[in-house]
């Protein structure tokens, strides 16, 4: 009786041998998931959501984004509606829409200031990284919803004059704000744009992401761009 139990008993024993060697081999759980669109996501976990591929480098023109455009015929461009938007204090609105009084504080820098002309409507994620992390591939109209991005509050800012300039095109690997207070906010702000319009990141900017993002406690939520 031994001599024939032994062979089944050696085959069990492979059996169970070979499925924990696959479950060795598995280091995902079989449930594991990018996360979904509109999820709450910590800065490092939102970080690592990003495709890295590198910059498409050829082609872009500021003139493929329509700017300021008046989306929803009420008379304000979209300059005007984030003037609007983030005024801490809101400003009056006159005819063509013309604005007065109001009060703004530019993040980047911490300053305040009573005059709209001296800030800049900056797009978080810049034009031209957008064109190399994706844009490239859209068509017109997709383009000028990225421009006037109205929808979500952190994709265009009022910033002062001197900070988005010296900004220009350049990612989080090569400027960050002169305020350090705001690294957290800019990483969360440029990490959910990025996530919301389905945008890649390069290894250096990745990497710079990662870094400012570390000590930042704050969550990253996005709704995917149309």
């Amino acid at each position: 009786m031994l001599k024939t139990r032994l062979p089944v008993a050696v085959a069990v024993a492979a059996v169970l041998l070979s499925g924990c060697q696959q479950m060795a081999d598995d280091p995902k759980p079989a449930d594991s998931k990018p996360a979904a669109a509109g999820d709450a996501l910590t800065v490092s976990d939102a970080v690592d959501e990003l495709p890295v591929k590198p910059g498409h480098t050829r082609g872009y023109d500021r003139e493929k984004f329509k700017l300021w455009v008046d989306a929803d015929h009420d008379g304000c461009d979209t300059r005007k509606e984030v003037l609007i938007q983030e005024a801490i204090e809101k400003p009056k609105q006159g005819e063509d829409c013309k604005l007065s009084g109001g009060k703004w504080e530019s993040y980047y820098d911490g300053k305040t200031t009573t005059n709209d002309r001296s800030l800049d409507i900056d797009h978080v994620v810049p034009l031209a990284e957008a064109w190399a992390s994706g844009a490239h591939g859209w068509d017109t109209e997709k383009r000028e919803r990225y421009a006037n991005d109205l929808k979500a509050k952190r994709s265009l800012v009022a910033v002062s004059l001197g900070p988005n300039r010296s900004k220009g095109d350049r990612d989080p690997a090569e400027w960050m704000p002169p305020a350090k207070g705001a690294y957290c906010q800019y990483v969360n702000d440029w990490v959910a744009t990025k996530l919301r319009w389905g945008l890649s990141a390069d290894k250096a900017e990745r990497k710079a992401l990662r870094k400012y993002g570390k000590p930042c406690n704050q969550t990253v939520e996005y709704e995917k761009a149309k």
